[in-house]
């Protein structure tokens, strides 16, 4: 791996189920630690819209050429607004992965996506079609899925942005600066 790899970690902000919005923050790393951009974008809470504010905020950004991954924290953002990974690889070229920190209960994300989406079933194959892994942080293993990247490779770029902990520092701080701009100040883990 080449040192001054780019990764871009994404993350939406704290909402309300009666928000209409929720800000998503782009938080471009150059490992392994060294913040170099901030972006943003904002997606509609349990809306489709994800995938393309996704690819609009990261082809319009200058830094396009250069982000060799871009790190989701999970597969939905703003409540069920879920990310069609392959779709977001296909239209950018550049490979998305997702981590979260624990495993999710397929059984109980499918019955929420059937009680209040008419949608459900596309939904639910997006969140199916990229199967989540485990991978090693030394603590807690993150679960993660990646499309467009080899694993190994894919294990390599998110040990080399791990500072401290288990979440990857592009996912951190995105967590930190979305809290920050709607709550005012971060708090909690990401």
């Amino acid at each position: 791996m080449k040192d001054q790899v780019r990764v871009l970690g994404i993350d939406d902000s704290p909402f309300e189920f009666g928000d209409r919005r929720s800000l998503v923050v782009g938080a471009l790393v150059r490992t392994p630690s060294y913040l170099e951009a901030v972006m943003r974008t904002d997606v509609e809470v349990d809306g489709c819209d994800s995938t393309d504010r996704l690819v609009e905020m990261v082809m319009c950004s200058r830094y396009r050429e250069q982000v060799k991954l871009v790190l989701v924290d999970g597969i939905a953002l703003a409540g069920f607004n879920i990310i069609d990974m392959g779709s977001f690889h296909e239209r950018t070229g550049i490979p998305v992965a997702t981590v979260t920190r624990d495993e999710p209960d397929m059984a109980e994300i499918e019955a929420a996506l059937r009680k209040h989406f008419d949608d459900w079933a596309r939904r639910l194959s997006l969140v199916q079609r990229v199967p989540l892994r485990p991978l090693d942080t030394g603590h807690k293993p993150l679960q993660a899925s990646v499309v467009g990247m080899d694993w190994d490779e894919f294990v390599q770029l998110v040990k080399a942005t791990t500072v401290r902990g288990a979440v990857p520092e592009p996912v951190r701080i995105a967590h930190l600066v979305s809290a920050a701009m709607v709550k005012g100040e971060s708090r909690g883990r990401s």
